[in-house]
């Protein structure tokens, strides 16, 4: 059932935000196969005319396989639509990436770090991992840990040749200062917080369903 409601929140996704001439970014993961399959069904019924900006080597095969339009930032600097996972969204729509880039949410949280406990990526430049996270856990405080590859010896490296800090925080912030704040820090490439981006999130329920969330009406 949890597969399936995957599928389905990928296909909603598609369904409802995909419309022809658009750039649509496409993120990776296990769940954003499904979104790919669906979005190259559409494309082949409906004739749609779609450029595909991929976020990873991942995502940028799977459009090839599937003979979807690639392109790039350079090309495509503005995007329609993005289609693209979280790892724990809260209340107000907040995410928590972890460079997984699935499209459904594994946590739905009234605040972030209620349920996802790994912490928050931030990307850095290898030589900045020591200083950026001691000045990260004095400022914020928590830890910040470089992450270690599970198959191979040595860090985990990005498709920018960069490490990742799993941010452990200890209480709730507001998160769009701290956002701003972080990727001041000199090395800081980019944190896996998204404040203020969402415009739906669509939940993979375990009974198979698929839930929708909006941001709060101010």
């Amino acid at each position: 059932m949890a597969e399936e409601a995957k599928k389905l929140a990928g296909y909603a996704a598609v369904d409802n935000h995909v419309q022809n001439n658009q750039v649509v970014g496409v993120g990776s993961g296990s769940t954003i196969v499904y979104a790919v399959d669906r979005l190259a069904e559409r494309v082949r019924q409906e004739k749609l005319n779609i450029v595909c900006v991929p976020t990873s080597f991942q995502a940028r095969q799977l459009i090839l396989q599937h003979g979807l339009t690639l392109s790039d930032l350079d090309r495509h600097p503005e995007l329609d639509v993005a289609i693209d996972g979280a790892d724990e969204v809260d209340a107000i729509l907040t995410s928590v990436f972890h460079w997984k880039m699935c499209l459904n949410v594994e946590k739905d949280s009234s605040v972030l770090g209620q349920q996802w406990k790994k912490g928050v990526p931030i990307e850095v430049i290898p030589m900045a991992y020591v200083p950026v996270s001691r000045t990260i856990a004095k400022r914020f405080g928590g830890e910040a840990v470089l992450r270690m590859a599970i198959s191979k010896a040595g860090p985990v490296v990005t498709d920018n040749s960069n490490f990742i800090l799993d941010w452990k925080f200890e209480h709730t912030h507001n998160w769009k200062e701290v956002n701003i704040a972080i990727k001041m820090i000199p090395g800081v490439v980019e944190t896996g917080l998204f404040v203020g981006m969402a415009e739906r999130v669509y939940f993979g329920m375990e009974d198979g369903n698929v839930g929708v969330r909006d941001p709060p009406v101010n």
